[in-house]
């Protein structure tokens, strides 16, 4: 009779086998972990290393569970740490088939790896199913997360309506997991697209900016609470709000003091603000304070920028000599990190300050500056060329002496008055060759006007080259810059022309314009204000935990 028992021999060999399954366990276990924490300190190689050794440990326990959850870490990884095709290959193999649409961080990291590559449509389809995927699972954050990222996608391809139909619904999915903070960041970016849709109507624009900010007294961190006044001032001076600017940028002081970059950019934006207001004796402090910050930070043309605003700011006080000084300061700037419009700019505003101090050999030197930087500069137009014509040959009138005709000697209260014999004698035939004297006055003045225009027009050709006469000049994109080089007819619009507006978190040492120069520019990017992670903060990437 056989026996039911096994062999004594095959006992020992599964208990071996079974052992040997829960150390590869044990080991991928580790490996995993020491891949999170190598990657959260940003040791990317051994994080590497790690995740692909708990692959290969996989591969030999022979779990198609396990082997899935190292495939899909080691594929975040690679996506986390900047190789985001090899990440996309090994993301694919963690779930094929029809389930990995059903996997919402699957389809998170999908989206990751295709953004990485470019592919902003193709990321913006996996960011909304997993959104979809986390609202079904009940989690609010995450979906926050995937609509926050899926609006990025929308952003990067101009497609503002549908960017700010996103934001709206992070901030929602936000409000539903009280992360209250991470809704008013939501707000902050759905305002801010807002302006740049034609979709969206002013007030709907204010509402929303207005709801984030009465979200401000939950953000806890001084940095992003300092950045949403920021932007959300910024927003205000697109949309032409500069009475609701000024607090908000005022109220960004106090939280971004221990951030040099961003507080410059505060101080710069609130005197400009100041200024579109009115409130020019107020201005001048907080041009002169971000002018310093900027030079210690060396931003040179950011400087240029605030020094600018701060000669305008003297120019309606009536301090003519500061504000040419600041001027001055402004154009040496702008000349150091080339920036040809800003130059003309300012070139032009300078004149302006020594016509009114009646120096109009100094203001012609300026036009003619203004037009040669200008024919260096890559984004013109023609009208402004025409207009600093226009204002050099008004100027070079001016400079040349006017003819007057000569009083003729009162006579004396005793003496007989002069008989002038021409008067009587001369016949109608002589009188057509005789021209009065008023008439040559004319004709010698409209000479030198004649004068001025053939020499301003000569200087504006040398600066061209003097090779285009159809007046065929490159044309300015709508929003580049338009604003730097238009004159406007009211004091509040030549304000605006002349302020220059800043948001940007890493100020540059070049003279590149952000998201509100002037208020009528849209943000390119816009973008637009680019938050940039810490180091150890949280990966974007989702990874599992395995067992």
């Amino acid at each position: 009779m056989a026996s039911d028992a096994s062999p004594p021999g095959d006992d020992k060999v599964k208990v071996r086998r079974r052992r040997k399954r829960e150390v590869q366990a044990v080991d991928i276990e580790e490996l995993t972990s020491t891949g999170h924490r190598a990657l959260q300190e940003g040791r990317t190689e051994c994080a590497l290393s790690c995740f692909s050794g708990a692959l290969k440990a996989a591969r030999q326990l022979q779990d198609s569970r396990v082997l899935r959850a190292c495939s899909f870490n080691l594929g975040a990884a690679f996506v986390e740490t900047g190789r985001p095709q090899k990440g996309l290959d090994f993301l694919r193999r963690a779930q094929p088939g029809p389930k990995a649409n059903r996997l919402p961080d699957l389809q998170f990291n999908l989206a990751l790896a295709h953004n990485a590559l470019g592919q902003s449509r193709e990321a913006a389809a996996h960011f909304l199913q997993a959104a979809q995927l986390y609202r079904s699972q009940g989690d609010g954050g995450s979906e926050g997360d995937a609509c926050m990222e899926m609006s990025r996608c929308y952003s990067r391809e101009q497609d503002w309506s549908l960017a700010v139909q996103g934001f709206l619904r992070a901030a929602e999915s936000y409000k539903v997991a009280t992360m209250l903070d991470s809704a008013a960041g939501a707000l902050k970016e759905a305002g801010s697209h807002m302006i740049q849709s034609d979709q969206f109507s002013h007030d709907d624009t204010m509402a929303v900016l207005t709801e984030c900010l009465s979200l401000t007294d939950r953000i806890t961190d001084p940095r992003i609470l300092g950045e949403l006044y920021l932007s959300v001032g910024v927003s205000y001076c697109q949309l032409r709000c500069f009475q609701e600017a000024v607090p908000c940028f005022q109220q960004a002081l106090e939280p971004l003091a221990q951030q040099p970059p961003l507080l410059a950019q505060v101080l710069q934006n609130l005197g400009a603000a100041l200024n579109s207001v009115g409130r020019f004796k107020s201005a001048v402090g907080y041009h002169r304070l971000a002018a310093r910050l900027y030079g210690s930070l060396g931003c040179r043309g950011d400087q240029a920028r605030c020094f600018s605003n701060l000669a305008f700011a003297f120019s309606q006080l009536g301090d003519e000599e500061e504000a040419a000084e600041s001027f001055i300061i402004a154009l040496q700037g702008f000349r150091d990190t080339e920036d040809y419009l800003a130059q003309v700019q300012v070139c032009e505003l300078l004149a302006e300050c020594y016509l009114k101090q009646r120096k109009q050999h100094k203001a012609i030197e300026l036009y003619k500056q203004a037009l040669t930087a200008l024919s260096h500069s890559q984004d013109s137009s023609g009208s402004v060329r025409d207009r600093l014509v226009e204002c050099l040959t008004a100027a070079l009138q001016q400079s040349r002496p006017r003819l007057f005709r000569p009083c003729p000697p009162r006579p004396h209260p005793h003496s007989q008055p002069a008989t002038r014999m021409s008067d009587i004698t001369q016949g109608p035939g002589r009188a057509s060759n005789r021209q009065p004297d008023n008439q040559r006055r004319e004709e010698q003045e409209s000479e030198q006007v004649a004068a001025g225009k053939q020499e301003a027009a000569e200087h504006a050709m040398s600066g061209w080259g003097g090779a285009d006469e159809t007046h065929d000049y490159m044309s300015m994109a709508p929003g580049q810059h338009s604003s730097h080089l238009s004159h406007q007819s009211h004091l509040s619009e030549r304000q605006q022309h002349r302020d220059r507006w800043s948001d940007r978190v890493n100020p540059h040492t070049d003279s590149e314009t952000a998201l509100v120069q002037e208020a009528e520019a849209p943000p390119t990017t816009p973008d637009d204000i680019r938050e940039t992670p810490p180091p150890a903060a949280s990966w974007r990437s989702r990874f599992c935990s395995l067992m």
